[in-house]
């Protein structure tokens, strides 16, 4: 009873903290709704170009051909334009647009601003297509994870089978994947194995232009997934041995088999026990999901890392940041939601 009591209050705790953020996260878009009705549109921010700018970009049109480059990033309530020409006399000119007004973003805080929205536009990979930024990271991830769940389950049932032979087999995947590093494991996924049997990953997507990119998104997900159902074998191996032994015997003496009392009886209480750690496995995941930087595939890191490299700015760190905090905490917010809902704490 003390118990019962001890949970409810902290559920109603819960519901409080739930409602708070619930209502300040409503404010928050509400604002920022309103904030993006009156963003300036890229028609207004480009008649705000110096008229050496015009000139350059009326000789493009007339002489077709491309001396001005126009980078323009608009992130819901605030956009982002900038002008630069060619040549060893290059010109360029940045400005932002926020609250119905257009701000020239060549110095000072404005210039900083512009800088986050243009690098916080590539790292969402906003306009590309999902093998890029946050979406290539949090694709990667729930694929990852969905794919080791379903194999942990499989790892962690062969780990506790009377079988000898499948038992020492799953342990011994369970080991080696559990005892080496993750960034090893991909590099032996992405070099070696093709360069044993002779293929390259690109050649799984024949005349695609980005096929380089695909093959490594295939290849990373194939050693995450490898990755995290060893983790997850033992996540599903702990909770289904946590349920009191005295229930599959009482299956057993009602005649039921083995397969009928898992599937029936140990694995459906199971589940619930295997909530908080898998979900602690996602945000592992996901954070761990920065390593394909290493493959060049073109995440939320190695997009922070070409943009340093191109434009020598560190500020690029700082959305790279955000956004992974961002992610992490959408996530986790759901993840305390599903355990509140599902998981038992005894």
């Amino acid at each position: 009873m003390k118990n019962f009591f001890k949970r409810l209050i902290n559920v109603k705790q819960w519901q409080k903290k739930t409602k708070i953020v619930t209502a300040i996260a409503a404010v928050a878009i509400a604002v920022i709704i309103v904030l993006s009705c009156i963003v300036p549109s890229k028609a207004q921010m480009m008649a705000k170009a110096s008229p050496e700018m015009k000139k350059y970009i009326q000789e493009d049109k007339n002489l077709q051909i491309k001396k001005v480059t126009v980078t323009y990033n608009k992130l819901i309530c605030i956009n982002y334009l900038s002008f630069s020409t060619s040549g060893a006399d290059g010109v360029e000119e940045k400005y932002v647009g926020f609250a119905n007004s257009i701000h020239k973003a060549d110095e000072g805080a404005w210039e900083v601003t512009g800088q986050m929205v243009n690098y916080t536009y590539r790292m969402l990979g906003v306009g590309e297509n999902l093998m890029h930024g946050a979406k290539l990271t949090i694709v990667l991830t729930v694929l990852s994870i969905i794919i080791g769940v379903i194999l942990g389950t499989l790892l962690a049932l062969g780990k506790i089978a009377k079988n000898p032979i499948l038992r020492n087999a799953c342990s011994g995947y369970i080991f080696f994947f559990r005892g080496t590093p993750l960034l090893i494991q991909l590099f032996v996924v992405y070099f070696t194995i093709p360069g044993i049997f002779g293929f390259a990953w690109k050649d799984l997507f024949p005349g695609d232009v980005e096929g380089v990119y695909k093959g490594a998104f295939v290849a990373a997900l194939i050693a995450f997934a490898l990755n995290s159902g060893a983790y997850c074998a033992e996540i599903v191996r702990a909770a289904i041995q946590s349920i009191d032994k005295g229930q599959a015997e009482a299956a057993k003496a009602l005649g039921m088999s083995y397969g009928q009392t898992m599937r029936k009886i140990i694995i459906p209480q199971s589940i619930r026990r295997m909530v908080p750690p898998i979900c602690n496995e996602f945000i592992m995941v996901l954070k761990d999901a920065s390593l394909v930087f290493a493959i060049s595939l073109m995440d939320i890191t190695t997009i922070s890392k070409t943009i340093m490299t191109s434009e020598g700015s560190y500020l690029v760190f700082i959305p790279a940041l955000v956004i992974y905090l961002i992610i992490t905490a959408f996530f986790t917010y759901i993840f305390n939601k599903i355990e509140l809902k599902f998981s038992v704490y005894e």
